[in-house]
C-alpha cells in the first residue's frame, strides 16, 4: 500500500505539480498552507481546485505527471511485487485524473479522490474526496476482496494523513517523513530510491 504525495512523489504533491504546469502555483501554495494550518480539510481543499484549473486538460495532466520528481525504482518495485504474486496499490487523497497515470508504471490498483471529467464542467461532489480515515477503510476492503490479513500488508507513507493507517497496520515504512509519522512506523527510510524503501518493507514480511 503506497501513498503518493511526498512518498512516491519526492518532496511535492500532485496538486503542486499541476499548479506549476498551468501557472497557478501561488494560489495552490496558499491553499496548501491553509490545509496544513487546519483551516480547511481535505474536502474543502479539493473543492477549491476546479476553480483554479477551469481550463485544465488531460494533456496538461499527463505533462505535469511526466515532469514530476518521482522516486527512482518505481517500475522495478511494481514488477517485483507482481512477480511474487502480490499486489501493489496506491491510495491517495489527490485527484484521480493525476494518480491513475501510476497504473502505467506498473501498479495494480490506484484508489484516489474522484473528480469530474476534464476540463471541469460538472461540480465536484465532496463525498468523492478521500480522507485519511478512508485509507483504513480501503485497505480493509482490499484485504477482504483478496482474502488477505492485515499482517500481509505493508504500508508506505510520509505524512500525518497516513497516521490512521499506520496506527491500524503493524508493518509500516515511513518514507522521507518527519518524526510525527516516523514515530508511528515500524521502519523509516530517507532517500530517493523506492527500491531501498521496498527492501526495508520486505524485511517486515519475513518477521513472525
Amino acid at each position: 500500500m503506497f501513498d503518493m504525495d511526498g512518498t512516491l512523489l519526492e518532496g511535492t504533491t500532485a496538486s503542486l505539480q499541476i499548479a506549476r504546469h498551468v501557472g497557478s502555483t501561488d494560489a495552490l501554495v496558499e491553499l496548501e498552507e491553509r490545509f496544513a494550518a487546519g483551516e480547511i480539510d481535505t474536502r474543502a481543499f479539493s473543492s477549491a481546485l476546479p476553480a483554479l484549473w477551469r481550463e485544465l486538460t488531460p494533456l496538461d495532466v499527463a505533462a505535469a505527471f511526466a515532469a514530476s520528481p518521482w522516486l527512482s525504482g518505481i517500475r522495478e518495485v511494481c514488477a517485483d511485487i507482481r512477480a511474487r504474486g502480490e499486489r501493489s496499490v496506491v491510495i491517495t487523497m489527490s485527484p484521480d485524473f493525476f494518480a491513475r497515470h501510476l497504473l502505467d508504471l506498473g501498479f495494480d490498483e490506484v484508489v484516489a479522490s474522484r473528480f469530474p471529467a476534464l476540463p471541469f464542467v460538472e461540480p465536484l461532489d465532496p463525498e468523492n474526496v478521500l480522507t485519511p480515515q478512508d485509507k483504513v477503510r480501503i485497505v480493509a476492503e482490499i484485504c477482504e476482496r483478496h482474502d488477505l490479513t492485515h499482517a500481509r500488508c505493508v504500508a508506505y507513507g510520509d505524512s500525518m494523513s497516513d497516521a490512521p493507517l499506520f496506527q491500524r497496520l503493524t508493518r509500516t515504512v515511513a518514507v522521507n517523513a518527519d518524526h510525527h509519522l516516523a514515530d508511528l512506523a515500524a521502519l523509516s527510510y530517507r532517500g530517493s530510491d523506492l527500491q531501498e524503501a521496498y527492501a526495508l518493507g520486505r524485511t517486515l514480511l519475513t518477521e513472525n
